[in-house]
């Protein structure tokens, strides 16, 4: 990224920076009154995040339940979500405690990093199930030129979320910003996310998003994701990132 591409982008942080704290004032002064602390005046510390909505219908999925889908996105999902919020809250107090060890905040910054992993990660898987599995022209000729063909693809795709059945993890198609390349990923955890990378397509592979459906059969969870897939959304995401990649090389 140039200079003028992180002038931008700091402009641009600054005015949502802003906008959170105007939004969230009432909401900080009164934690910080609670917590007895100045940290949670700090937006950064603010327990803001919300569930988002299901995209799409749970009982109109193929192969996949609409009892697992709801329990993911309540227990899981839903989880996560609590977890990041209260350890933000956490990390506030803490940090207001000039005599806490630095290890011990780290402890919780780690935390704070799966969480975030989590519902980052949730929160995109979610938005791109509930199509028909039809990849639209734009995605295949993207696809086609970054592995050869789409079938290329598709094998190495299912082929990481094959591998990563029975453990944890998530298989990520990414927009590399830096390499411009357009790849496949594997995650095994919240924490580890590929580096400057624009996520495209997004599937889990915690035993909780097949398990109560396919028990070990790992596989069978793969091919009833890819029914399921709203393509839609993954070329949207790729425009997206096409275009940043663009106002990057012209600023």
């Amino acid at each position: 990224m140039n200079d003028a591409s992180r002038r931008q982008f700091l402009q641009t942080a600054s005015v949502a920076v802003a906008g959170a704290v105007l939004a969230g004032t009432s909401l900080a002064a009164e934690q910080t009154a609670t917590a007895g602390g100045p940290g949670l005046a700090n937006p950064a510390f603010l327990p803001q995040h919300e569930p988002r909505p299901l995209p799409f219908d749970p009982a109109k999925l193929h192969g996949i339940s609409e009892k697992l889908i709801r329990s993911h996105w309540e227990n899981n999902y839903g989880g996560s979500v609590t977890a990041l919020n209260t350890v933000k809250q956490k990390l506030a107090r803490v940090l207001a405690d000039k005599d806490t060890p630095p290890y011990i905040y780290d402890d919780l910054k780690r935390e704070h990093l799966m969480r975030t992993g989590s519902v980052v990660f949730h929160e995109l898987y979610f938005e791109n199930l509930g199509g028909d599995g039809q990849v639209d022209d734009a995605s295949r000729r993207a696809l086609t030129g970054a592995f050869g063909s789409y079938a290329a693809w598709e094998a190495e795709f299912r082929k990481i979320g094959a591998g990563l059945g029975g453990g944890s993890g998530w298989v990520i198609l990414g927009y590399n910003l830096h390499t411009g390349q357009i790849e496949n990923y594997w995650l095994w955890d919240h924490l580890h996310g590929p580096a400057a990378t624009w996520p495209l397509l997004v599937m889990d592979m915690y035993e909780h998003s097949y398990q109560m459906d396919y028990g070990a059969a790992a596989p069978k969870y793969v091919e009833a994701f890819f029914q399921n897939i709203r393509w839609s959304v993954v070329a949207s995401r790729l425009a997206s990132a096409q275009r940043f990649i663009e106002a990057d090389k012209t600023a």
